[in-house]
C-alpha cells in the first residue's frame, strides 16, 4: 500500500505543476501581444519561446524547491506548492513589468518581433533568476 500512497502523491505533485505551469502560460500570453500558441508554433517565434520557456523554468524550479521543503508532509507540501507557485507567478509578471518601464520600447511588442532580440534573453534570464531567487528562499 506505501507505494501507490507514493505514487498517489506523486500524480498529485505532478498535477500541481501542471496547473502553475498552465496559469504560467496564461499570465505569459496575457502579457505578450496577440495568441501565444500562434507565435510559438505557427510563426517559430523565438523571442515569445525565451519568454515562455523561461517562465516554465522558473516555474519548475519554484514547484521542485516547495516539494524538497515540505519534508513529507503531504497536505502542507501540496498548500506550499501551490502558495509560492503562485507567488512566484505574481513575481515574474512583477518584474517582466518593472522591467518594461527600465527599458526603452513596449517590451511585449519587441517579445513578440519575428526577429530574435536581446530584450527576449534578458527577459527570460530575469524570469530564470527569479526562479532561483524564490526556491533558495524556500529552502
Amino acid at each position: 500500500m506505501h507505494v501507490l500512497t507514493d505514487f498517489g502523491i506523486t500524480l498529485a505533485y505532478a498535477a500541481a505543476g501542471i496547473v502553475l505551469m498552465a496559469f504560467g502560460y496564461v499570465l505569459v500570453d496575457l502579457m505578450t501581444p496577440g495568441k501565444l500558441g500562434e507565435l510559438i508554433w505557427h510563426q517559430r517565434n523565438p523571442n515569445a519561446a525565451i519568454v515562455l520557456g523561461s517562465s516554465i523554468i522558473a516555474t519548475g524550479t519554484i514547484t521542485v524547491a516547495a516539494i524538497v521543503a515540505s519534508a513529507n508532509n503531504f497536505v502542507a507540501g501540496i498548500l506550499s506548492t501551490l502558495g509560492y507557485g503562485a507567488l512566484g507567478l505574481v513575481v515574474l509578471v512583477a518584474a517582466f513589468y518593472a522591467l518594461d518601464m527600465l527599458t526603452p520600447g513596449k517590451l511585449g511588442d519587441i517579445l513578440v518581433d519575428p526577429k530574435l532580440t536581446p530584450a527576449a534573453w534578458i527577459s527570460g534570464i530575469v524570469h530564470v533568476v527569479l526562479g532561483a531567487i524564490i526556491a533558495a528562499a524556500i529552502l
